[in-house]
């Protein structure tokens, strides 16, 4: 074996002694309420489709139809030729549903953060993370080269702190809006006021929230009713609860085009393509026509939530889609997902270094396509493999 793919094979083995070890699982079927895995159907609790439009039949028409008008790439990146009028009406669309002058697409939600960060701060600035942050936006802070600090989770008072202390001439206050693997929420409330107060920028990634929080879907920067001045960045994804591919960033018009001229990730990359545009066009109309998706999915988390507290679950405290059961254990974790799987239900396994060590969980999402009967299916699962705490 060769030096380097000995050492490895070292660490892959050490990783499978750690019960850490990650596999793919091959789905022959699109993101619905129910998967085909290995030639049987499994509930799935596991995908971030919140409001059930992956498999919209209006969002697939629109995503043909384009392709047969644009081709199936964009050829090239935006500042080429790769920017479409689709592309571009697509960012009209956000700006005005996020109420902010100008959206950006860009090709996926870390490349997003990424390169939002690196766009805003540098050499001699700080940049203020939340702990339990998604990698994306850590991964951005680190290649900054600006200083980076962490702050306790949702602990605004020692963000306040952190604040205090700096002589940065650019401060950058980074949150999750929805933490991804908890489901709760930042305090934006707090973060806003503690920015004001510092004249520190507040950028917040609301890809959990985007389309599920919020009256008309916005977020939890519209539920809060927060303004463009108390959050100057807003970053959203549209692969969860949107149903397509990609993410934006919204706000002022010398935002973007400071992410235009300076944003290494959007400038260097190429374009989504436009028949994912078009697509997400499609789904956006739905989003914010179909207030009832919403209405639904928080019906479907109530009922879990009071079938768990029933059978001695526990959970945390998530009022979103996201739904924790705590297992404690990493590898137990790995056995009572297999269970699971075993009776027809697939749900996500969390473990290190994705959370820290001992805190592994079962991750439960719902999405607007389930029923109440296949809520009450894997509550009975749940039930039946006695892991009440």
């Amino acid at each position: 074996m060769p030096a380097m793919d000995a050492l490895l094979q070292a660490q892959l083995d050490q990783r499978r002694e750690q019960n850490l070890y990650r596999t793919r699982l091959n789905v022959a079927s699109g993101c619905a309420a129910t998967l085909q895995l290995g030639g049987r159907p499994l509930l799935n609790f596991c995908s971030n489709d919140y409001l059930g439009l992956a498999s919209h039949p209006d969002v697939s028409r629109a995503l043909k139809q384009a392709a047969d008008r644009f081709g199936t790439g964009s050829g090239a990146s935006h500042l080429i030729s790769g920017h479409s009028t689709v592309h571009h009406a697509l960012e009209e669309q956000l700006a005005d549903f996020t109420g902010r002058p100008r959206a950006l697409l860009y090709s996926t939600g870390y490349m997003a953060n990424m390169g939002v960060i690196n766009a805003l701060v540098g050499r001699r600035d700080l940049v203020l993370q939340d702990q339990l942050n998604h990698a994306s936006l850590l991964d951005g802070g680190r290649l900054s080269q600006a200083e980076c600090r962490r702050y306790k989770h949702a602990d605004y008072a020692a963000l306040e702190q952190r604040l205090t202390q700096s002589s940065a001439p650019r401060k950058l206050i980074v949150t999750d809006g929805v933490f991804s693997m908890d489901g709760d929420l930042a305090p934006l409330a707090q973060l806003c006021a503690s920015a004001e107060r510092h004249q520190a920028w507040l950028m917040v990634d609301d890809a959990h929230g985007f389309g599920v929080l919020g009256k008309q879907g916005g977020g939890l920067v519209e539920e809060l009713n927060l303004s463009i001045d108390q959050v100057p960045v807003l970053v959203g994804t549209l692969g969860k609860s949107v149903g397509t591919f990609g993410a934006f960033v919204a706000g002022s018009e010398a935002l973007i085009e400071t992410l235009i001229q300076f944003s290494r990730s959007y400038i260097y990359t190429t374009a989504m393509p436009p028949a994912i545009a078009a697509a997400t066009l499609a789904s956006l109309q739905i989003l914010r026509r179909e207030n009832w998706r919403r209405e639904k999915l928080q019906q479907l988390v109530g009922q879990f939530r009071r079938g768990a507290e029933q059978i001695g679950l526990s959970l945390m405290a998530s009022t979103t889609p996201i739904q924790p059961l705590l297992i404690n254990d990493d590898q137990k974790v790995m056995q009572v997902s297999l269970a699971l799987r075993e009776r027809g239900i697939w749900v996500g396994a969390i473990r290190p270094p994705t959370v820290p060590s001992g805190s592994g969980r079962l991750r439960i999402t719902f999405s607007a396509s389930h029923s109440e009967e296949q809520v009450d299916q894997l509550l009975d699962a749940l039930d039946r493999l006695g892991i009440s705490q």
